[in-house]
């Protein structure tokens, strides 16, 4: 037996398949969700972060600041609520605002006053100064057009005299007729502007504009309420794109500068939310480095205080501000991914973590936790608080039609959502999931990540849990059982899920074309994967490779297409491992020229996963070695040791489809831990080919349609797998063609001088 492997790496392979049994037993606490409690305290419903959490704690008792860090989906936003309502239900009384911030008029047209104080305190101040704004109302003389009307009268009655002995004198003189016109014309004239004067006066008296033109010197002076803290009772103030307006506030734009219609810069003003909320949450970082605020947020957080000024703008707020400062004792809570923290670090030597670091922590948010009793409890506790959310969302939105037509009337209304007839018992009502259906879960979040970890990005996860509540409502069930899950997976996928899927129904038609076209020698199945940015959600696709050797010509390895940096590495270093091999075993070497093609692998490749691949595509192509079309390889070659890589749960899951016509797998022998989610659910036995460990999943009930996975220690563990090649074959077949390719390359030699001599001669 080759020393590759001992006594305790087969029973490590076999304890790997008590993995669903231990899975069993850390659930066994429920048989479904309905059983599980949740916990009183709102933080312990953030799962998966406990040092966040304990971070968080410690952050609320001495008001410290809080930058998190970590993917989107670990539950930052989340924690950032939880912290407001601790903070809220432990020091709130004392840290929520208690006075009014008011603005007075200051020194100039530009410049106003802040002022702090009790809001009973100000209402009785400016309940005075109304008073007495109302008093001087007052005394002011009523508005009159007397005049103006006394002098139309008079003209009246002189022109109504007039028109009267202008008719008598018409008798005996009969062109005075025509004079008695014009005056009469003309008292008319003076009876309508007496009665437009009046009403004139009666419209002034009564709407008092002009009471109020005359005191508006005086209401320009009362001081404008900026802040009242019984109006405004939030904490926390959300700020998703940070500027200077939003933050520090600032001075509205007058429309009416002119005249006596112009408004006091007093009353432009607003605030922001460092004068306002004791807890600002930055929710990404990244846009307040964009927006160029970063200066002004050192300064604030150092000082504590800040002038209220117009900005930068080209309005007529631009050069108002305030005489005195603004009280900004603000807890900071920011969030941002690693590139932003990267940026940070540099920005002004990591000035801004410093300020956090002062008062605060820096948390590193867990994008994956290991699989522990404690973590897969909070899977069920999390899947619980999703169950919950949606009847709460069922009720919110169905909650007046069950309360009129009852069940019945959803189920009818339900039949033109989804286009087909329901149950006659159908109910909207949410179901709990199976002790089946959360190892479910567990197991995708297993394959979402590696090194027996669960993932933390729990965000995509939400949707996946309620459309397996929909599919159990759908088909009725009592409880949301394994096969809900596995629809629900099947329907969440990401734009690169979707691509892959595209990919992999290409690589399928693409895999069978070669396997009848060639004789398999120098084609090999590689296993790749596509990361989800959004998500994290990885996603497997067969990655067919063609190599071949050259003899005699450079000594150099091409691999061809958009292959990366690492990729070309990867190629370069199994040239050099070829190479070992010819020098260890005493073959002749002569220059070879090695190429390396990813077949229609049109978006790239990068990574050193597909190095085993390489390796054995080039010797099966140097010894003329069929190569098996059905196992699909990945590892990543060091010599002749093959290393671990990512993605392996996904890269086998991308070949487990039936259709595809796989029937196994070479994996690293430190991979071993990523098949542990794939048992789950599953049928499967152990196998062992000569000293090659592994494990056979079954992919159809009743033990049919097996799928092997081998666990390989070393490069000739896959040549054992893939060609059916032992070691000392391999090692033997490659002298004899390295020793072939040696006389090939002096016969050639011997030809060309013989040629050269008889043209000489």
């Amino acid at each position: 037996m080759n020393n590759d492997y001992n006594e305790n790496d087969y029973c490590w392979i076999k304890e790997l398949m008590h993995y669903p049994e231990t899975q069993h037993e850390r659930l066994n606490f429920f048989e479904d969700t309905s059983e599980i409690s949740l916990p009183e305290d709102p933080i312990e419903r953030v799962i998966f972060q406990d040092r966040a959490k304990r971070a968080i704690r410690k952050i609320a008792q001495n008001r410290g600041h809080i930058l998190m860090v970590g993917r989107p989906g670990t539950g930052k936003s989340m924690l950032a609520n939880m912290f407001k309502d601790i903070l809220d239900r432990s020091l709130g009384d004392y840290i929520r605002p208690k006075e009014t911030i008011v603005a007075f008029p200051g020194k100039d047209k530009n410049h106003i006053r802040i002022a702090y104080e009790k809001p009973e305190i100000l209402d009785k101040h400016i309940l005075k100064v109304n008073q007495q704004i109302e008093a001087a109302k007052n005394s002011l003389e009523k508005f009159s057009l007397s005049d103006q009307i006394n002098s139309v009268k008079k003209v009246k009655k002189v022109l109504l005299w007039a028109t009267g002995i202008s008719l008598a004198a018409g008798i005996f003189f009969p062109p005075a007729f025509i004079a008695a016109g014009l005056t009469g014309i003309g008292s008319i004239f003076m009876f309508m502007q007496e009665n437009n004067h009046k009403v004139q006066e009666k419209i002034q008296r009564e709407t008092r504009d002009g009471l109020k033109v005359e005191i508006k010197h005086l209401s320009d002076m009362l001081p404008e309420i900026l802040y009242d803290p019984r109006k405004d009772r939030d904490m926390m103030s959300f700020i998703s794109e940070p500027n200077s307006r939003n933050m520090k506030g600032g001075f509205r734009h007058d429309p009416y500068q002119s005249g006596n219609l112009h408004t006091p810069a007093h009353k432009r003003a607003f605030l922001g939310a460092h004068a306002k909320s004791p807890v600002i949450y930055v929710d990404e970082l990244k846009t307040l480095v964009k927006a160029g605020y970063m200066s002004s947020m050192l300064e604030i957080m150092q000082s504590r205080k800040f002038i209220l000024e117009g900005g930068k703008n080209a309005g007529s707020g631009s050069a108002d501000r305030s005489e005195n400062c603004l009280k900004a004792d603000n807890i900071i809570i920011a969030c941002c991914n690693h590139d932003t923290l990267a940026y940070l670090q540099e920005e002004g030597d990591g000035a801004f973590l410093s300020r956090i670091e002062d008062k605060g922590e820096i948390i590193q948010m867990e994008s994956a936790v290991p699989e522990t009793p404690e973590n897969t409890l909070q899977v069920a506790q999390y899947i619980k608080q999703e169950i919950v959310n949606l009847g709460k969302e069922f009720k919110a939105t169905w909650g007046q039609v069950i309360a009129k037509e009852g069940h019945e009337g959803v189920r009818r209304r339900s039949e033109h959502i989804f286009g087909r007839t329901l149950p006659a018992d159908y109910k909207l009502q949410e179901r709990e999931f199976s002790r089946k259906a959360v190892a479910e879960i567990i197991k995708e979040l297993r394959c979402r990540c590696s090194d027996r970890k669960l993932s933390s990005l729990l965000r995509p996860i939400n949707g996946v849990i309620k459309t397996a509540e929909l599919e159990a409502i759908l088909d009725n069930s009592p409880l949301v059982e394994p096969r809900h899950v596995r629809r629900a997976l099947e329907e969440h996928v990401s734009l690169e899920g979707v691509l892959a899927r595209e990919i992999t129904e290409h690589k399928r038609d693409l895999k069978r074309y070669i396997s009848s076209m060639t004789d398999s020698i120098g084609y090999v199945v590689g296993l790749a994967v596509i990361t989800s940015k959004s998500s994290g959600q990885m996603f497997g696709q067969p990655l067919p490779i063609h190599c071949q050797i050259n003899t005699g010509g450079a000594d150099t390895v091409i691999a061809s297409g958009k292959t990366g940096d690492i990729a070309k590495a990867a190629a370069q270093n199994v040239r050099a491992s070829i190479k070992k091999i010819l020098k260890t075993v005493g073959a002749p070497y002569v220059g070879c020229e090695m190429h390396v093609e990813y077949i229609q692998a049109h978006g790239g490749v990068e990574g050193d996963s597909a190095s085993v691949a390489m390796d054995i595509a080039l010797i099966s192509d140097y010894i003329k070695q069929p190569v098996n079309q059905r196992f699909g390889v990945t590892g990543s070659l060091t010599g002749d040791i093959i290393l671990a890589v990512g993605g392996v749960t996904e890269k086998i899951r991308s070949i487990m489809d039936p259709e595809l016509a796989m029937e196994g797998a070479c994996i690293p022998w430190q991979n071993k831990h990523d098949i542990e989610p794939l048992l789950i659910n599953a049928e499967f036995e152990y196998v062992q080919k000569d000293e090659v460990p592994g494990i056979r999943i079954f992919r159809a009930e009743e033990k049919k349609d097996p799928f092997d996975i081998y666990f390989c220690k070393t490069k000739y563990n896959a040549y054992k797998i893939l060609m059916g090649v032992g070691r000392q074959e391999v090692e033997d077949r490659m002298v004899e063609r390295s020793r072939k390719d040696l006389r090939s390359v002096q016969e050639i030699k011997n030809s060309f001088q013989q040629t050269a001599e008889s043209l000489v001669r």
